[in-house]
């Protein structure tokens, strides 16, 4: 056969099978653009910010509704009221994670976070039973996060003032977090294993490639080394980048509102005074500072597409059925810039979190560690070490900005699926 004509059979095959795809069941699932063959909806996607594209979609197709990236079918749900209907009252349905096949190349499907079924749920299970443990949601986790940023501190005065670049310092910190609670020790933060340590978070495929032990002889069970390796990885990934970059950003929104930092400062002063190190304790006579941190979280958004799920069967959802596998697109920044909770949600506002007597008010739309039985397995550290060396940094420092406040931007230079604040340096003027 010619192979031009074998090129163009080919091809018409795919095509066919595209159509195909697209179109069986398309009557029972929610509405959307209507998608191209084998490329599906791409070409109508900014992927430089799929969650405003998303969110713009929202607009015209409601709530719920279908896209295609490539042959890949995803239901996206936009809206406080849609996510939690689907993460926590239909939250074993919606379980599932979804396809992510740069991940997928290097977890393999093991650990905690791309993992799925029953392997998902006894690892996890495994993970809290162990991190419980080993202290998390105890005083001596605490005392381990005010030692890290006593050891923060102490790093930060070495710059005498001078500018620098955040990154690095703000990065060792949860790390060593991490560190303390699964290798219990604490490496200096000039320390070159450290430091290698930190760099081989790219190179999963090496560590994924270790050989199998344990309990190698039991085929079914998943307390394997690979499954161990890979968790670990995704403890210190997720443990690691995602509270360091919130660390960054908030530095970054606190020099761009000097007027914010300084009230956090007087209640510091105030509660904590100078003279010993801030506790979670504190927490609930600094209604202020407890609203600046949640609003740093809300403001930045910081995976506003949140990490995909899936259906785990066939759902019956608001009147449309899912089939089981479909990749679930939960946009949490529906959720926490929801103009109705909270007014100019575009603007960085403490008081979105503060009632009309300045008491700290809670709110269900602040969802940044998702929600439902996949909700971030370390919210509870986060929280703490956010609130504790944000606390002793503005305790200890001042912090100057290199520029005028008002020509500060704050526009995340990346928003795919997470949003990386633009690079600045400051100075830790001691106080």
């Amino acid at each position: 056969m010619d192979p031009a004509v074998a090129l163009v059979l080919c091809l018409s095959c795919l095509l066919l099978l595209s159509l195909w795809r697209q179109s069986s069941g398309r009557g029972k699932l929610p509405p959307g653009p209507t998608p191209l063959p084998i490329i599906g909806n791409i070409l109508q996607l900014d992927i430089k910010d799929i969650s405003e594209c998303l969110s713009n979609l929202s607009k015209a197709y409601g709530p719920v509704f279908t896209v295609y990236l490539g042959m890949e079918r995803a239901v996206v749900l936009h809206g406080y009221e849609a996510v939690k209907e689907a993460l926590i009252d239909h939250g074993e349905e919606f379980s599932g994670r979804g396809s992510f096949p740069v991940f997928e190349r290097v977890t393999r499907g093991h650990g905690i976070i791309f993992s799925n079924g029953n392997r998902w749920k006894e690892i996890r299970r495994f993970s809290l039973m162990t991190l419980r443990n080993f202290g998390m949601g105890k005083r001596s986790i605490e005392e381990c996060v005010q030692e890290e940023a006593r050891c923060l501190v102490e790093e930060l005065r070495k710059t005498k003032g001078s500018p620098c670049d955040p990154t690095f310092i703000l990065s060792c910190a949860p790390c060593n977090v991490i560190c303390s609670i699964v290798f219990r020790d604490h490496f200096d933060y000039t320390d070159q294993d450290f430091i290698n340590l930190m760099k081989k978070f790219d190179e999963n495929h090496r560590i994924m490639s270790s050989p199998w032990i344990q309990e190698k002889q039991n085929p079914q069970s998943e307390f394997t080394t690979e499954n161990l390796l890979a968790t670990i990885i995704d403890v210190f990934g997720a443990g690691t980048e995602t509270t360091s970059t919130t660390l960054r950003y908030g530095l970054l929104l606190l020099l761009k509102h000097p007027e914010v930092t300084a009230k956090v400062r007087e209640e510091i002063d105030r509660v904590v005074g100078r003279h010993r190190s801030p506790c979670m304790q504190d927490k609930s006579r600094m209604p202020y500072t407890d609203a600046v941190v949640h609003e740093i979280q809300r403001y930045i958004d910081l995976v506003p597409t949140n990490l995909p799920h899936a259906v785990t069967c066939d759902t019956k959802f608001r009147n449309y059925l899912i089939p089981k596998g479909t990749t679930i697109i939960t946009l949490l920044t529906s959720a926490l810039h929801d103009d109705k909770e909270f007014p100019n949600p575009e603007m960085f506002d403490p008081g979105h979190f503060l009632d009309e007597c300045g008491n700290f008010r809670k709110s269900d739309y602040f969802m940044p560690f998702s929600a439902g039985k996949r909700i971030c397995v370390g919210e509870g550290l986060a929280r703490m070490e956010l609130f504790l060396f944000l606390t002793t940094i503005l305790q200890n420092f001042t912090l100057k900005s290199l520029v005028d406040p008002e020509d500060i931007d704050t526009i995340p230079i990346v928003s795919g699926l997470a949003r990386v604040p633009p690079s600045y340096k400051l100075c830790f003027i001691p106080v």
